[in-house]
């Protein structure tokens, strides 16, 4: 059985782990693949991008490349998500003119092209980058 004492410590210990600056939430921008579909110039891309790094974002972008069928870089991308506030979800789509999604077989986040923030110092974009796809086609870093 545990003394009233050490329960009261260990309450303690527990309640300044919580409340400290370290062990805040991990920044965070998520970015999911939502939809690849058949639009009249080739593929529209659907992407859901999630700020939740600490700050204010001016304007994000990132640098995909696109892999076909055969596992050959088709193109390289630059996907501008433009201004974002910390907690917002926005949706974009992009389209792949002269490109079926058929034979579009993963996208590779290969970089950062921009990360600035409204104030201040900009987060780590790259390392908070959280990249998921609702599709067949692979999506990631």
């Amino acid at each position: 059985m545990t003394s009233p004492k050490a329960f009261a410590l260990a309450l303690a210990a527990a309640s300044s782990l919580a409340a400290s600056p370290g062990i805040a939430q991990e920044a965070r921008f998520g970015l999911e693949l939502n939809s690849l579909k058949p639009a009249d110039a080739g593929c529209r891309l659907t992407y859901v991008a999630q700020n939740a790094t600490g700050a204010d974002l001016e304007a994000i972008s990132f640098e995909v490349a696109v892999f076909d069928g055969e596992g050959t870089v088709s193109r390289l991308l630059i996907l501008e998500f433009g201004a974002l506030t910390d907690g917002k979800t926005k949706v974009v789509q992009f389209d792949l003119a002269g490109q079926s999604c058929e034979d579009v077989s993963r996208l590779l986040v290969n970089g950062v092209a921009e990360c600035t923030a409204a104030k201040g110092e900009a987060p780590d974009c790259l390392g908070a980058l959280a990249p998921t796809s609702r599709t067949e086609v692979g999506f990631g870093l």
